[in-house]
């Protein structure tokens, strides 16, 4: 497995039937973290996200489903069963990410939004699409190390950390951060495909 990162535009609400297909195919553990949130609406960016996952875990490895899901030490998702298997996902309002990898993997994607002036000031970001740049990096580094994200002055790339900050949706902003190689393409795909 080379690895690789999947995006998928999310342009309108799921229907009913949408939505229990999503929850039927989630590992149990997820399925009820998910039935827990308090609106139904909030549902659809990671019921989504999970899906994605599904779907580059059949194209890469030819998963037919989701194994069972657990947290590392640091409490990063993570396969138990196949260590080997590196994954992270993220998801915004109409958008989420899957990121693939045989090692540590962080990804992160956030819509572009109006910031405030103080936070914009604390980043030393000049416009908010400058500000989300640099918090899809610090989150994505994060998510890599399953450590807190860094707020203050960045740390240096670890040796072997590589950045990379793909086209992903229109009007988002988006990192990987990854070790080794990764395939430096994105595979998009809209609502429907993951129906």
């Amino acid at each position: 497995m080379e690895g690789g990162v999947w995006a998928a535009r999310l342009d309108r609400p799921l229907t009913e039937a949408e939505e229990a297909y999503l929850l039927a195919v989630l590992p149990p553990e997820r399925h009820q973290r998910l039935l827990r949130l308090p609106q139904r609406e909030q549902r659809r960016e990671p019921l989504c996200a999970y899906r994605l996952l599904a779907l580059a875990l059949a194209e890469e490895l030819g998963w037919d489903a989701l194994p069972p899901m657990g947290y590392g030490p640091l409490g990063k998702p993570c396969f138990p069963d196949f260590p080997e298997v590196a994954f992270n996902l993220s998801h915004t309002e109409g958008a989420v990410l899957v990121g693939l990898s045989r090692r540590d993997i962080g990804v992160d994607i956030q819509r572009i939004r109006p910031a405030s002036p103080g936070l914009m000031k604390r980043f030393g970001a000049s416009s908010e699409a400058a500000f989300f740049e640099s918090w899809v990096r610090r989150e994505a580094r994060a998510k890599r190390t399953g450590t807190p994200v860094e707020l203050g002055a960045e740390s240096p790339l670890a040796p072997e950390e590589r950045l990379w900050f793909p086209e992903t949706i229109p009007g988002c902003a988006a990192c990987v951060a990854f070790e080794g190689r990764l395939r430096r393409e994105v595979r998009r795909l809209c609502l429907e495909e993951l129906l």
